[in-house]
């Protein structure tokens, strides 16, 4: 069976003293969102970025969901010979990293949980994935416009721009470089949590950051499965808590890393 390697970015030395760190990252997401943060990490550990299957540089796949997603994952450390790594994941990504602890927990150092529980939520993808299917790619002419077109479906400035990251010129026209179509089919294994029922509880360490203005995370959801888990809000901050409070998100990380 061929097996497709994840891209991604390293960066920092390997350390046989300390287990690299492996950061995942969120739904129409991609590596880049992350290089800050894994840069300023790189001082003290090998920091390796991923990009999941569907978004950034690595492959396209019409299937889409966490098993396939944390078997990506196993697939890549073995590719780089790390017998075990910390996990970082954001959303999406942090998700994955849950249902990898949970099925490979030999394979996890300690693991963290940015702004996720392991729960199945009530949202949809369909509206936001269909307003940018919608989008007149042969009419842009530049971002500015792709953003103005986007305004009504998707207010949130911020959001917009992230999402346009996804939007790419080539030879004169923009494309996506994301899968819309696999997005919109596999939407809901993303909002999803697969089930559990046969896994035993992950007992390693697991810190859970949360964004205080955030109501994606609540400490019910996460005894049964991490009955060692650490939460932890970060104040003034939402859904993106390490792009709104950079320095305590990152003070966070750090010291739950160092300590052993």
């Amino acid at each position: 069976m061929e097996v497709n390697i994840l891209a991604f970015e390293s960066v920092g030395q390997a350390d046989v003293n300390k287990s690299p760190l492996i950061i995942l990252h969120g739904f129409f997401a991609s590596s880049r969102n992350w290089r800050q943060v894994a840069e300023k990490l790189s001082n003290q550990y090998q920091v390796f970025v991923l990009d999941m299957r569907n978004h950034g540089l690595s492959f396209h796949h019409e299937q889409m969901d966490y098993p396939n997603m944390a078997a990506d994952l196993l697939a890549f450390m073995e590719s780089q010979h790390l017998k075990t790594a910390s996990l970082l994941g954001h959303s999406m990504g942090g998700k994955v990293a849950m249902w990898f602890a949970l099925n490979h927990p030999e394979r996890v150092h300690k693991l963290l949980v940015a702004d996720i529980a392991p729960v199945t939520y009530q949202h949809s993808f369909d509206h936001l994935i269909g307003a940018l299917k919608a989008l007149p790619l042969h009419e842009i002419k530049n971002r500015k416009q792709a953003e103005q077109w986007l305004e009504p479906y998707i207010p949130e400035l911020t959001y917009r721009q992230f999402l346009l990251q996804n939007l790419v010129l080539m030879a004169g026209e923009y494309s996506w470089r994301v899968n819309l179509d696999i997005f919109y089919a596999t939407g809901d294994n993303i909002i999803a949590f697969p089930d559990t029922g046969n896994l035993s509880p992950y007992q390693g360490q697991v810190m859970f950051l949360a964004g205080g203005d955030s109501n994606y995370v609540k400490p019910e959801q996460l005894s049964e499965l991490f009955p060692t888990a650490i939460l932890k809000y970060i104040k003034n901050a939402g859904h993106w808590l390490h792009v709104q409070q950079p320095v305590e998100f990152l003070q966070q990380v750090e010291v739950f890393l160092a300590n052993e």
